[in-house]
This record gives structure tokens, C-alpha cells and sequence, in this order.
């Protein structure tokens, strides 16, 4: 493994803070799909550029999906390995969503009910676009290593719904449907967070909003200048506060907030001219290197806002398991419009890869069944439908049954049913 940056300039490492991190990580990415080659297709888009955005599939939401639903099924197995104490430690659930369901009432209450947590835990919302999961997920890990509540975890779930369609153009392709759920705890086996090894940056612009609960709107050119411009700015409030930070050595692989894949090789190309100093055939082999292994999940699932970033790192782990495996030092970057923006480390190896494989992702995303073109057109407007406050309303499960009739794996999953009085209803439905 390369040189590591030993003292963070601002933070306190002594062993008295201890080790602190992801101890379990897991994607769901929903029960269907669709080719973006279909969806290109189908939209009338230019097929050259698919080579742009990088992508080859995309997860679609069913109409009996929702936040709360990608939350719980994201978190449920990684809350079943743990023992009943261990499960009682969560002290601290915090869902991250663009996609709230209720102008008051938070998304987490209704996941911490699914998922069966005590009742003595701190349960809250944030929104903060994309960036949101990893405000929480610093925040968790500084109550773990302040040592205020001795064993105590946090439960991190980021979580939302793709409301895109034809008027979003190029953007449709790229956007996914899922949650990322992490668990914070010390002694982590995933990912050992460098503590105080962190880079900030945040200004106000309106790159992308969501007005309303059933459509978003996006000015992709000042997203992609305002990430541009986060990345770097952060990657050098970081090397600001580490002492001896190089971009080329300091870091074995990058986890990136994935919009699209094309856009993580553009900002990599960037970045490693400005801050590196490289060009030409030594960017796209440093490319390859460091930061491929990281696209493969989100090129094949789309956009998970918030939970992209963890997304991005279970890739990594699962598609680098040799580098990873020596140990390797990460450097993570996550964005959100509006905006905010982090670039921060951890440390991975081979606890990582043995928890990564528990949770059989890979297996889980070949499993999704393929949509064609106007069963995606259908049920993704179905599903939209989910976020918009109805007093009372009854989903449909017969027009899901064929989804989760040929979902490649037996498993049990939430399953949004509808809404009473204003109350969300839920229940446990088999697939495969």
C-alpha cells in the first residue's frame, strides 16, 4: 500500500478515539430493469451518446415501491446479522431522501418500524440532495468516537425515487432507483474512516430542484461546472488539512458521487491535470486503475442521489478484491446540488471483501427482471404516483405479481400497499 497521510492537521488520532467506520454496507437496487440501449431506443435519443454517459442499465421503481420500502429492503440484512444486543446498540437512524413522503412526517419513522428497532433511538430525515448520506454518516461517526454512548451504532440509510421521463432527455438513462444503508460502528469492518482527514465545500446555486413530489428540474450544465468546481475545491481543503497529501500516491482507489459514469472519468481526467500534474495515456491508465472498479454497480443501476457514494464503494470493494485485500487507502468524494460537497478517506482490506461478499449484491442485481420498453414507460409512472399525498388510495400488487414472480431470488421484501387515512401501509411479500 502506498504512504499513508499519518496525522490528520485538525484531528485527534490517538488510539483513545479508537478505530470508527462502516462496519456493514448494502444496496438495494430494486426488483427490475431496463437496457439503456432500450430506453435510448424507445426515447428517440442519439445512440452516440450512450457512449458518454457510460451506462448499461438502469434499475426501474415498481408502483409498489417507494422510499420507505428501497430503505427497509436496503437495511434488513444487514439488521438480521446482528444479534439482538448488537441490534439494540443502534442508537442513532437517520434516512437521507430527496424523496420524502410526507411534508412533516419523516421517511424513518416508518423504517425504523419496519425494520423492528428499539425504541430507544434517535430517529430523524435530512435532505441535503446527493450529499446528504455523507453529512449523516460523518456526523454518526463522530457521536461513535466521542464516546459518549460506549458500543453504541448509527444506522445511515440513503434512499429515493427516480421521478425522470422523457422530458429529462439524456438525464433519464442515468438516473437509478434504490438505497444505500450504513452502518456505523467502531471497529468497522468495511471501511476505517481517516478521521479529520476531510475537504469541504458548499455554496448556494439551483443546479437541479425538486419542486414538487412529481418531477425534478435540472440545469445539467451548472450541475456539472458546480461539481467540477466542488471536487476540486474540496480535494484541496483536504490536502489543506493532512499533512503531505499527494493525488497520485496518497490514494489506492476512488469512490465518487456517480451521476452518470461519464462523468466520474471527466472530473478523474480533471482533477489529475490540475492536482497531479498528469495527461494523456497515464490519466486513462490511472483511470482504470483507481477508479474503474468503482463504476461497475452504478453503470448498471443508475443515479441513487445520496447513496451513490456507497454504491460507488461496495463496487470497489467487490470488483477490486486483490488491491483491497492488501489494504488500501480510499479517497471518497460525494456532491449534492445546491450545493454541498465532501472529499474525504478510510482505510479498506480484507475484513472488507469477506463483509461485502455476506451481502451478495452482484447476485442481487443480475437477479432484476428486464423490462421492455413500454412495461418500463407503464410502470415507472405508476410509480412516481407513489410520492403524491393521497388521503386514501390502494396500489395495484397484481400489476407488480409478474415483477416479483420472476425476480431471479427467493426473498422476502416491503412492499408499499397503499395509504389510509393519510398512513402509509406496508406489507412482507415473497419474490422469485
Amino acid at each position: 500500500m502506498t504512504a499513508a497521510p499519518d496525522t490528520p492537521a485538525t484531528a485527534d488520532t490517538s488510539a483513545s478515539t479508537g478505530a470508527v467506520g462502516i462496519d456493514a454496507l448494502n444496496v438495494y437496487c430494486g426488483l427490475a430493469r431496463i437496457s439503456v440501449a432500450d430506453l435510448f431506443a424507445g426515447r428517440g435519443l442519439d445512440p452516440a451518446r450512450q457512449q458518454n454517459i457510460a451506462m448499461r442499465e438502469r434499475s426501474v421503481g415498481l408502483p409498489c415501491e417507494d422510499p420507505v420500502t428501497n430503505a427497509v429492503n436496503a437495511a434488513r440484512p444487514i439488521v438480521e446479522q446482528l444479534t439482538p444486543d448488537e441490534r439494540a446498540s443502534i442508537e442513532l437512524l437517520v434516512t437521507s431522501t430527496e424523496s420524502g413522503v410526507d411534508y412533516s412526517k419523516s421517511v424513518a419513522s416508518y423504517v425504523h418500524e419496519h425494520l423492528g428497532l428499539s425504541n430507544r433511538c434517535r430517529t430523524v430525515e435530512v435532505k441535503q440532495a446527493c450529499y446528504a448520506a455523507t453529512a449523516a454518516v460523518q456526523l454518526a461517526a463522530g457521536y461513535v468516537a466521542s464516546g459518549v454512548s460506549p458500543g453504541a451504532k448509527a444506522l445511515v440509510i440513503a434512499t429515493d425515487v427516480s421521478l425522470v421521463d422523457e422530458r429529462a432527455e439524456y438525464a433519464e438513462p442515468a438516473m437509478g432507483s434504490g438505497a444505500a444503508a450504513v452502518l456505523v460502528a467502531a471497529d468497522p469492518r468495511v471501511l476505517t474512516l481517516d478521521l479529520g482527514a476531510f475537504g469541504i465545500h458548499s455554496y448556494e446555486t439551483l443546479d437541479s430542484a425538486r419542486p414538487g413530489p412529481t418531477f425534478d428540474v435540472a440545469d445539467a450544465d451548472r450541475s456539472l461546472f458546480a461539481y467540477l468546481d466542488c471536487l476540486g475545491n474540496a480535494f484541496r481543503d483536504y490536502a489543506a488539512r493532512v499533512d503531505g497529501v499527494d493525488l497520485a500516491t496518497t490514494f489506492d482507489l476512488f469512490a465518487m458521487h456517480t451521476p452518470f459514469a461519464g462523468m466520474v472519468r471527466a472530473a478523474h481526467r480533471k482533477l489529475m491535470r490540475e492536482e497531479a500534474g498528469l495527461s494523456g495515456p497515464a490519466v486513462d491508465d490511472d483511470f482504470h486503475r483507481r477508479v474503474a472498479p468503482a463504476l461497475e454497480y452504478p453503470s448498471i443501476v443508475g443515479n441513487l442521489c445520496s447513496g451513490s457514494v456507497y454504491l460507488g464503494l461496495a463496487s470497489l470493494v467487490d470488483h477490486a478484491p486483490e488491491q483491497v485485500r492488501e489494504g488500501a487507502r480510499v479517497g471518497l468524494y460525494s456532491y449534492g446540488s445546491g450545493c454541498s460537497a465532501e472529499f474525504y478517506s478510510g482505510i479498506v482490506d480484507e475484513r472488507s471483501v469477506a463483509a461485502m461478499a455476506g451481502m451478495e449484491i452482484a447476485a442481487s442485481l443480475a437477479a432484476r427482471v428486464e423490462l421492455d420498453f413500454a412495461t418500463y414507460v407503464e410502470l415507472s409512472a405508476l410509480n412516481r404516483e407513489c410520492l403524491v399525498p393521497h388521503q386514501d388510495r390502494d396500489v395495484d400488487l397484481d400489476r407488480c405479481r409478474p415483477v416479483l414472480a420472476s425476480y431471479g431470488r427467493r426473498r422476502e421484501v416491503l412492499t408499499f400497499t397503499g395509504v389510509k387515512d393519510y398512513h402509509r401501509t406496508y406489507e412482507w411479500t415473497a419474490t422469485g
